[in-house]
């Protein structure tokens, strides 16, 4: 079994979620304005973008972690218009699709620019994000996971709070493990209408959590934002919350 961490985290850390639509991005934006707020200079990397699109009112995801946590650097490597995983947006868009070691090169070369490198993927950890690569164990296509094994980096483990969550965070816990990457549990939008499921999960919830973000936290000015950012995440993602489990509590 890993080690739990108990030190700030350093160099690239990938944020990944047990599926998408958990609050990867808010979340990423959450640790880069505390880290910035703690002298950190802070970078962000997004491999691929999918899905995007500004009829909608849609803006990328590097958009919105610039806007509300204002980090030293935010880069999206790639982006793909449908919604879909990136290896499959890129086939039916007949755009390039993204290189393992491309992306490795990039999210080397900002941590040696900047203290911390958040490197967020795409829906989950293990969605195709490129083409199968020979070295790849089991020759499949490549994934976050693979990611996190190359840089030897930790991985922060973005779950929901309602039906499902118990699953779906042990199934990515588990694998993180078997790859010997250490896993940081924070849940991405806690309601503020908590049902029995809510409290029920939370507290049988695995895995070390180290945040609780409130539902609509991505819909804070940014000043607020940032200034509430450090409440909701543990000293190890540079927050100053000893027990997030106790801001279920609380009244947002």
């Amino acid at each position: 079994m890993n080690t739990p961490l108990t030190t700030p985290v350093t160099g690239p850390v990938i944020v990944t979620g047990t599926d998408t639509g958990v609050g990867k991005t808010v979340v990423t934006a959450a640790i880069a304005a505390c880290a910035t707020a703690s002298g950190l200079r802070v970078a962000v990397v997004k491999p691929g973008q999918t899905g995007v699109d500004p009829a909608y009112g849609e803006v990328p995801d590097e958009e919105v972690i610039r806007r509300l946590a204002g980090p030293a650097t935010t880069r999206t490597l790639a982006s793909y218009p449908d919604p879909l995983a990136p290896l499959a947006a890129a086939r039916v868009a007949q755009l390039p699709p993204l290189d393992l070691y491309t992306v490795l090169d990039e999210v080397k070369r900002q941590a040696a620019e900047h203290d911390l490198v958040l490197v967020e993927g795409a829906g989950g950890l293990l969605v195709p994000m490129g083409p199968r690569l020979a070295d790849i164990p089991g020759g499949g296509a490549w994934t976050v996971a693979d990611l996190a094994v190359n840089l030897g980096a930790p991985a922060v483990v973005v779950a929901r709070a309602g039906l499902g969550t118990l699953n779906h965070t042990a199934l990515t816990l588990e694998a993180l493990e078997r790859r010997g990457v250490a896993g940081l549990v924070v849940l991405g939008a806690w309601p503020a209408e908590v049902e029995l499921v809510h409290l029920t999960n939370l507290d049988d919830l695995p895995g070390d959590l180290h945040g609780l973000l409130p539902d609509g936290a991505g819909s804070m000015e940014p000043g607020v934002f940032r200034r509430s950012a450090a409440g909701w995440l543990t000293e190890t993602l540079y927050g100053s919350c000893d027990d997030p489990r106790l801001l279920a509590e609380d009244d947002y």
